[in-house]
Order: C-alpha cells, then sequence, then structure tokens
C-alpha cells in the first residue's frame, strides 16, 4: 500500500514476495469467497473475472516503477494491452502469483510482461504498455 495508489475494493495485491527494482516482482493475491465481485460474477458459479486479473498483473508490474524515488508519487495508468490469454479460470481458495517483468522504459512510458499462475499453472498472461502520469497518493 506504500507504493500502489489502489485502495479497497480496487487493491487487487496481498503481498509482494520478490521483488527487482526496474526488473521484476512478484506479487501474490489470495483469492476468497469475500470478494465484493463475487457477488455477481456468477451467482453459483464464482469466476475471478479477467478483467481483474488483468489489474492484478498491472498493480504488480506497477510496484517495479512506484518503489523507485524517482517516480514515487506518479500514478500508473494503462496505455494498451496486447496478447492476453486467459488459460483457466480463477475461483475462491486459489493463490494468485502475479509474475511481471519491465520489458521497456522511457522516460515515463514504458511495457511489461506479465503471468497470473495458480498452483504453478498459467491462468492469465499479457503485455501491457503504461505511462506514469503526475498524482498524489
Amino acid at each position: 500500500m506504500s507504493y500502489l495508489p489502489h485502495r479497497y475494493p480496487m487493491l487487487l495485491v496481498d503481498r509482494i514476495l520478490e521483488f527487482e527494482p526496474r526488473k521484476t516482482c512478484v506479487g501474490l493475491k489470495n483469492v476468497t469467497i469475500n470478494e465484493p465481485f463475487f457477488v455477481g460474477h456468477y451467482p453459483g458459479k464464482p469466476i475471478m473475472p479477467g478483467v481483474l486479473i488483468i489489474e492484478a498483473l498491472a498493480q504488480a508490474g506497477a510496484v517495479i516503477l512506484l518503489s523507485d524515488e524517482e517516480f514515487q508519487g506518479m500514478i500508473p495508468v494503462i496505455g494498451g494491452i496486447d496478447g492476453v490469454k486467459f488459460r483457466r479460470q480463477v475461483v475462491p481458495g486459489d493463490q494468485l502469483m502475479l509474475h511481471c517483468e519491465l520489458q521497456k522504459l522511457k522516460g515515463t512510458i514504458g511495457r511489461l510482461r506479465g503471468e497470473a499462475r495458480v498452483d504453478g499453472e498459467l491462468a492469465a498472461e499479457m503485455e501491457m504498455m503504461f505511462k506514469l502520469i503526475p498524482g498524489a497518493l
């Protein structure tokens, strides 16, 4: 929470497990039945929405930059998402491991690659372009 501007219910990273500044980050999201989106997606068969898996990856990726003193106080915004593939459903009880790697950074614009895994199995993957904009945390 000290790096990300997100707060409940949009904070989707519970913990950072591994981190290398300006390179990689591994985050963790414990998916529980108490998540607010499970109320309507889908009643009786809760499945984590794919867009929220991508958002969780984006947040883990944001930690790579926002932990850098140069970018503190900035807000990351998504500029584009490519190559998104969903490989398995994510359901309550799953532990979502969020693996992100910074591929390119020029000024405040960059690209990252992310994979979300459950029990080592690929759940989703994507590449994302982003921009860091001025903001207050």
